[in-house]
Order: C-alpha cells, then sequence, then structure tokens
C-alpha cells in the first residue's frame, strides 16, 4: 500500500465481500451514494470516493477522463486492490467505461447509471452561471444561496444536488469542488475519449431511469459495440439521477447482478 490516496475515499461495507468502487457524476461526491451503500454494505466491501476537483478530494487546474481513469487505478493501488467491480453514475459512469476499455484487466464487472459512451449535448450553462455568480462573500444563509440560483436553475431537487457542495470555512462560504475547472473542463467531459477498437470482453450492466433521455435507442449501438456482454435494466417511475429517486430497485438490480 502507497502512503497517500490519490483521491478522498470512504472504505465501507464487509471487507470480506467483492469490493465494488462508486464513482458520482458532475458536481456530486460520495454522499450522494450514501443511500445505497447502506442497502449494500452487507455484501460488499464498497469504496466510495471523490473524483479530483470534487468533494474532499484534491483540486487540479486540469480535468479529463484519462486523468481520473489514472486517478482510480491509483487509489486501487494504494488499497492493494487488483481488481474491483465498478459502479459509475452519469460522469462518474464515463470514469468506469473508460476504465474498463483501457485497463479490462482491473475490472471483475462494470455498472453503468444512466450515461453512454458518447458525446451529449453542453447541458451545464445557466448551473454554471447561477454556481459562478453566487455573492459567497455576502452570503447568510443556505436559504438565500437557494433563492440566488433558483434564478437560473429551476428544479429544486436540482439546487439541493448543487448545496451540497456549499460549505462554510469559519465566516466564509466556499464550494467544495473546483468550479473553474470544472467549467473549463466541460468540453472533454460532456464528451468521451476516442477508444477505437477497443472493447471490455467481461460482464456489464447499463441501468437507465424510465424518465431519462441519456440513454435511448441511439446510443445503444455504441454500447453494444464496446460491451458485447452488456445487459440493460430500466428503473421505473425514475430520471436521471436514479439511485436517489429509485434507491431500492437500483440496489436490488446493482446486487443480482453482482451475485
Amino acid at each position: 500500500m502507497s502512503d497517500t490516496p490519490p483521491l478522498y475515499f470512504r472504505d465501507l461495507g464487509d471487507s470480506e465481500k467483492p469490493v465494488l468502487c462508486l464513482m458520482h457524476g458532475l458536481f456530486g461526491s460520495s454522499s450522494n451514494w450514501m443511500g445505497i451503500v447502506r442497502l449494500l454494505q452487507d455484501q460488499f466491501r464498497i469504496i466510495n470516493l471523490d473524483l479530483r476537483n470534487h468533494g474532499r478530494s484534491p483540486h487540479y487546474s486540469e480535468m479529463s477522463y484519462p486523468l481520473m481513469v489514472d486517478d482510480l487505478l491509483a487509489l486501487c493501488d494504494h488499497l492493494d486492490l487488483q481488481t474491483v467491480s465498478l459502479l459509475g453514475h452519469s460522469m462518474g459512469g464515463k470514469v468506469a467505461m473508460l476504465t474498463a476499455l483501457t485497463n479490462p484487466e482491473r475490472v471483475e464487472k462494470l455498472l453503468v447509471a444512466d450515461i453512454a459512451p458518447v458525446a451529449y449535448e453542453h447541458r451545464f450553462a445557466s448551473i454554471f452561471k447561477g454556481l459562478q455568480s453566487m455573492p459567497l462573500a455576502q452570503l447568510e444563509s443556505r436559504d438565500a444561496a437557494d433563492l440566488h440560483l433558483s434564478g437560473y436553475v429551476a428544479e429544486p431537487g436540482v439546487r439541493q444536488y448543487l448545496l451540497q457542495n456549499l460549505q462554510k470555512r469559519g465566516e466564509q462560504w466556499e464550494w467544495r469542488f473546483n468550479l473553474q475547472s470544472l467549467k473549463d473542463a466541460i468540453p472533454l467531459l460532456t464528451d468521451f475519449p476516442e477508444v477505437a477498437g477497443n472493447t471490455f470482453p467481461g460482464d456489464a450492466l447499463f441501468i437507465h431511469g424510465e424518465l431519462s433521455d441519456y440513454v435511448n435507442q441511439q446510443v445503444i449501438r455504441r454500447i453494444d459495440d464496446y460491451f458485447p456482454h452488456n445487459r440493460r435494466r430500466m428503473i421505473h417511475a425514475a430520471g436521471h439521477w436514479l439511485y436517489a429517486e429509485q434507491p431500492v430497485p437500483f440496489a436490488q438490480a446493482v446486487a443480482s447482478f453482482l451475485k
């Protein structure tokens, strides 16, 4: 085991059980997964991590999927884990897919939540405007932050997701994530790296929300090309944040696939 972990992580669950690494989406953190952790911790050893520039992990000026794959593998090396199963949501799902495609010998099984290995339209312009214009120095409360953000982000659930990253250090409010690096990297993060000719020979499960538009018939062909041994599972009455909206069926799908 190396001395310094490259990422913040929580080592949870049963240390004698198979290892499952969890990776959150853009603007998220390991905290997002804790409801799922509680449902799965008796069956797995769970490594729940913060990706670079998120949560309690280090901030860097550079942000890309290959760098996040390197971070993940360095964390696995730190923990002396040669092979793990990966579960990633959205951006974290892209990290998981790229890891499986470029380092298949390190991945036992792959689980991807509501994302595909394709480029997506940049949907985050208003979010970045709201976050960057937040008057952190004058902010008096979380309610005031929510009121400010409501001028840019209509959905209350999305605002609460974003505001989980607002923390107070002394008398000063600040963001946990590295906002400028995330904004600079958005063209890379909405894309997916070119890995022509690579396939993952292992088993893969793609879980998508019934109400989400991130996984549709147009992207399924690309999934099949990269992951020939994939299965798909739809979670009813769930959108893009399917693990939070329907945690029990989501956790059941994960556990059933990994058995």
